[in-house]
């Protein structure tokens, strides 16, 4: 039905340079998944005013890129005056993050500089734009068209169907575990694997009892569970033998005070009861936690060791000085600007996934062994 749908309009509408149709409209894509006009408007408008069913945004987002809905004449207009300028070159990349974690987390701003840099030296010029204008597809077409974004690099998280019809229109690389599965070039390090070597570590120090802190995957972090950290937690524990203890495991939601506070809890709930080691899910979770079990009087590492993961230059002046799994953060984003310049250059046209090392960095946190 869907297949008799798009030949209809194949046959009734005008096409674009790309082959695809122009001249879709609301209607149409109304039609085409079943719901209706102002529905789909909702969704194209990214309008928070009323829900709509992931699924049904899913589909109505397919539409989109099949019809080829260009929402209004504007848009039109920017399209065609983009095709009828050839090969004009702008030198402007797209970099899509969540404002707060690229200003505050050392993570996240060490992969922006080593992007920055790169693409400064080749005279490029990065652009930043937010998830939220990305999901409105009127003024994501004025980005690409208008600002003249030639590539798109990708931290925040975006909807697969969404993904979909941003690569049509330009190269698109991502650099988190959101896009480790996905039809993309990738730019990431395995997290799982670095959280399995962490533990193997700890159980060759001498470590039976370990627990985990970390946060949880989708737009709330509820989900430990489909944490690639968390994963590679559980299979290390499993694969030494060793049992892991609920009340041990804490989902802080990725936010230091939630660490402070649940390591705190702990302590105060069962202090004969504790982990011997506590493995976290990044540098800042686990300074945060440090503080509570010295404000218990507890030492670091002989009664409570810590091992995080990021390796930022904060962990190097913690008390203990943190044990951690070096990212090479600078080179993520070093290597994420070359293949995007490779693919608007052409130079690259294959979908590229490239796993860059990690490596531990033994500290005070962790280096005495257990007898």
């Amino acid at each position: 039905m869907r297949e008799k749908f798009v030949i209809l309009l194949k046959k009734a509408h005008k096409f674009n340079l790309r082959g695809v149709l122009a001249v879709a409209r609301l209607k149409d894509i109304a039609e085409y998944v079943g719901v209706s006009i102002s529905t789909v408007s909702r969704v194209i408008q990214n309008d928070q005013t009323r829900n709509v069913h992931p699924e049904t945004k899913a589909k109505i987002w397919e539409a989109v890129k099949e019809l080829g809905y260009i929402p209004n004449q504007h848009a039109r207009n920017l399209v065609t005056n983009k095709q009828e300028k050839s090969k004009a070159r702008t030198m402007k990349i797209g970099w899509v993050a969540n404002p707060k974690q690229a200003e505050t987390n050392p993570y996240y701003a060490n992969i922006y500089t080593g992007i920055r840099d790169t693409l400064a030296n080749n005279d490029y010029t990065l652009i930043s734009i937010t998830k939220d204008e990305i999901e409105n597809e009127s003024l994501l077409l004025k980005a690409i068209y208008e600002l003249g974004i030639e590539g798109l690099l990708l931290m925040d998280r975006i909807e697969d169907s969404l993904i979909e019809y941003i690569q049509q229109q330009i190269p698109v690389v991502g650099m988190d575990f959101h896009y480790s599965d996905k039809n993309m070039a990738t730019v990431d390090y395995d997290r799982k694997a670095a959280i399995k070597t962490v533990v193997q570590y700890l159980v060759k120090q001498g470590h039976l009892d370990i627990g985990f802190i970390g946060g949880g995957a989708g737009k709330t972090y509820e989900d430990l569970y489909a944490e690639h950290r968390f994963k590679g937690f559980q299979h290390a524990m499993e694969e030494a033998g060793l049992a892991i203890q609920p009340e041990w495991v804490m989902n802080t939601k990725w936010q230091m005070e939630n660490s402070y506070e649940s390591m705190k809890s702990l302590m105060k709930r069962d202090p004969l009861h504790l982990p011997t080691a506590m493995v976290c899910a990044s540098d800042l979770m686990a300074i945060a936690a440090m503080r509570a079990v010295i404000e218990h009087n507890y030492k670091i590492p002989e009664d409570i060791a810590f091992f995080g993961v990021d390796n930022i230059d904060m962990g190097k002046y913690s008390s203990p000085p943190l044990s951690t799994v070096d990212i090479p953060k600078y080179e993520m984003g070093r290597m994420a600007a070359k293949t995007i310049m490779e693919m608007v250059e052409e130079e690259v046209k294959l979908s590229i996934k490239m796993i860059l090392p990690f490596e531990l960095v033994i500290r005070e946190s962790s280096n005495i062994k257990r007898t």
